[in-house]
């Protein structure tokens, strides 16, 4: 699994990370120089960060064939807000469709992106 936009600590929700470790049993890779492929990016994001869709394109370097890109954002009401607008704006342009929304952590929402099974397909040939 592997981990994008979790600089500092005090940035994201260090328990979730924990507690996805954990159930998981995966080992958490924060680096974006890694050559592993995974099945699971986490990318932590927050309003002001960038362009979301080259986050999300680029979040697609090591990802597996189906593999799944949880987007966390900050909740409504919070510094750093991204509207869920912007995130279906963003997930088709980079290649993505949402699947669901959940309440990741106290503070952080979570979108859950994969590959559309077209795509998918087309990929493997």
């Amino acid at each position: 699994m592997q981990v994008v936009g979790a600089e500092a600590p005090e940035d994201v929700d260090t328990a979730l990370l924990d507690d996805i470790a954990s159930r998981t049993g995966t080992e958490l890779i924060y680096s974006d120089d890694s050559d592993d492929v995974v099945d699971v990016v986490v990318l932590w994001w927050r309003e002001g960060d960038g362009d979301l869709v080259d986050a999300l394109v680029d979040s697609l370097t090591n990802l597996g064939d189906s593999g799944v890109v949880w987007l966390l954002t900050p909740k409504a009401g919070r510094a750093g807000h991204v509207e869920p607008s912007d995130i279906d704006e963003a997930a088709p342009t980079a290649g993505l469709s949402s699947t669901r929304s959940t309440s990741a952590a106290p503070e952080w929402s979570g979108t859950r992106l994969v590959a559309p099974k077209a795509s998918r397909a087309k990929q493997r040939r």
